[in-house]
């Protein structure tokens, strides 16, 4: 699954931008495909993840790219692949930060803070200091440090290929805002650590058992019998 996601992502990034007629169907065609087998393949609370982030994620591209007009797609539309392609990026990201050595989060957001500060300096991405304080911000927040960690630089590294060859573009200059940011900002991932954050936390409630008791008190009063007090 991992080789599947990873393939999706590079070869139909790549068709979307080079076959202008048919390569954006294609590409989301792929993407559904693949993030379809992701869902069958995965258990019930992962599937509350992947449902969770693909809504997020979702209206998180309306605002970001149509609202603010922070980055433009190559039609100017929302691709129908961005959606499963933050599912599957979001799930690549899990397997990965599962193997990362313990404490290396800190190294990731140490290593990325001095780049991002000369960039700010300059006045080339004045856009970076924010963005990094929100993943600073998801750090703190959150036990799942290496998650956000690994989602800043993989998300990273997915916005420098597809910005490279063409399937969006940020805008130099921030909207509403007057910063400057490049293309791809160095920081864009903190985005990424948002949405995580976001899906994590709507995962643990929608796994809470207060959030079940109601429902469970109300089948029991329906049905008295021990089967059902089980």
């Amino acid at each position: 699954m991992n080789v599947a996601i990873v393939a999706t992502v590079l070869a139909g990034l790549l068709v979307d931008q080079q076959w202008a007629l048919h390569g954006q169907v294609a590409a989301s065609a792929a993407a559904w495909i693949v993030c379809a087998a992701l869902w069958m393949r995965s258990a019930p609370r992962a599937r509350i993840s992947l449902a969770a982030c693909l809504a997020i994620a979702t209206a998180g591209e309306a605002f970001l790219s149509l609202a603010w007009g922070l980055y433009r797609y190559r039609l100017g539309n929302i691709p129908l692949f961005v959606p499963p392609g933050h599912v599957l990026l979001y799930f690549l990201g899990t397997q990965i930060a599962a193997r990362l050595p313990a404490r290396s989060e800190w190294w990731i957001a140490a290593a990325a803070a001095p780049l991002v500060m000369a960039l700010a300096w300059i006045g080339r991405d004045t856009l970076g200091p924010i963005l990094y304080a929100l993943f600073v911000v998801c750090m703190l927040a959150s036990p799942s440090r290496r998650l956000y960690a690994t989602m800043f630089v993989l998300s990273a590294t997915m916005e420098i290929y597809g910005t490279w060859i063409g399937n969006w573009r940020w805008s130099a200059h921030v909207p509403y805002l007057g910063l400057t940011a490049m293309n791809p900002p160095l920081a864009a991932g903190a985005f990424y650590c948002v949405l995580d954050l976001l899906v994590v936390t709507a995962t643990a409630r929608g796994l809470s058992p207060a959030r079940w008791r109601p429902a469970i008190a109300a089948a029991r009063a329906r049905d008295p019998s021990p089967r059902a007090r089980e």
